[in-house]
């Protein structure tokens, strides 16, 4: 009886043993596995065949990207545009080249340049036909007056998005008054070939009046407005800076008697 007893207590003690030993074994947490988020992009971007997927590059930041540069470079471009601009009319000293030219069915132009052989720092057109100022210049003194507004400015000035204001011989449109009396408008120009060619027609005269020949060759399908010639007179300009808002070109006369017979006067308001 005492064998069996005790047999009976080792097996009991081995049973208990085991049922611990596997609580503890099944109270033992399992190892967690890799972060999925370490493991990933390793093998993805280390992947010798791996292709990019559209998610690792959003294309909303790349479209703003691209928007950034692309309007970088239209400022810059812009910037480059101004400075010349800038530097052309910074140039412009105190004694210019003006020149009054158009055909005889046409209206007027007028240049004026640092020399005879730059590119012209203002050049307007005007709705006056030169045959009418040219009566107007063999009556008497010519005063021819400018005017425009400084709302352009402001206008300017939101597009732009700067703080950089307009130079008074930048601005486009003007009034124009022709000895007191209202002529139409003015507008600025770029010197095309055709205003180029009139201006390298007369670089060697320094001071005179006359009329060019038509030209030899024009566009089928095209009048000839210069078939009757272009009109000119040319003459050097004293210039006078009275503001940012105000200038004014007098023709100087050869004996330096007498009042200018032209005189051009650039007015803001």
């Amino acid at each position: 009886m005492a064998k069996i007893c005790m047999q009976d207590k080792k097996q009991h003690f081995h049973w208990s043993n085991k049922v611990s030993n596997e609580e503890e074994e099944q109270e033992t947490p399992p190892p967690p596995p890799p972060s999925s988020f370490n493991s990933c992009p390793k093998t993805t971007l280390n992947h010798p065949h791996h292709k990019p997927n559209l998610s690792d590059h959003p294309s909303p930041l790349s479209r703003k990207k691209l928007q950034a540069v692309t309007v970088a470079r239209f400022r810059s471009v812009l910037t480059a545009l101004s400075k010349n601009r800038t530097n052309l009319l910074n140039n412009l000293g105190p004694r210019v080249v003006g020149t009054l030219f158009g055909s005889r069915r046409g209206h007027v132009y007028f240049a004026f340049q640092k020399n005879p052989t730059s590119q012209p720092a203002f050049l307007i057109e005007l709705q006056t036909p030169i045959s009418g100022l040219v009566k107007e210049m063999a009556s008497g003194l010519v005063r021819i007056a400018l005017e425009c507004d400084k709302e352009d400015n402001k206008t300017m000035k939101n597009k732009v998005g700067g703080n950089t204001t307009r130079k008074l011989l930048e601005e486009p449109v003007w009034r124009t008054y022709c000895n007191g009396k209202k002529c139409g408008f003015a507008m600025k120009r770029e010197c095309g070939e055709k205003e180029w060619r009139v201006l390298k027609a007369v670089e060697p005269i320094s001071m005179g009046a006359g009329v060019l020949p038509a030209a030899e060759k024009t566009v089928a399908g095209e009048d000839n407005e210069d078939g009757g010639g272009i009109m000119y007179m040319r003459a050097k300009f004293e210039r006078v800076m009275g503001s940012r808002d105000s200038e004014a070109f007098y023709m100087m006369n050869p004996d330096s008697n007498g009042a200018p017979e032209l005189s051009v006067y650039l007015l803001r308001i």
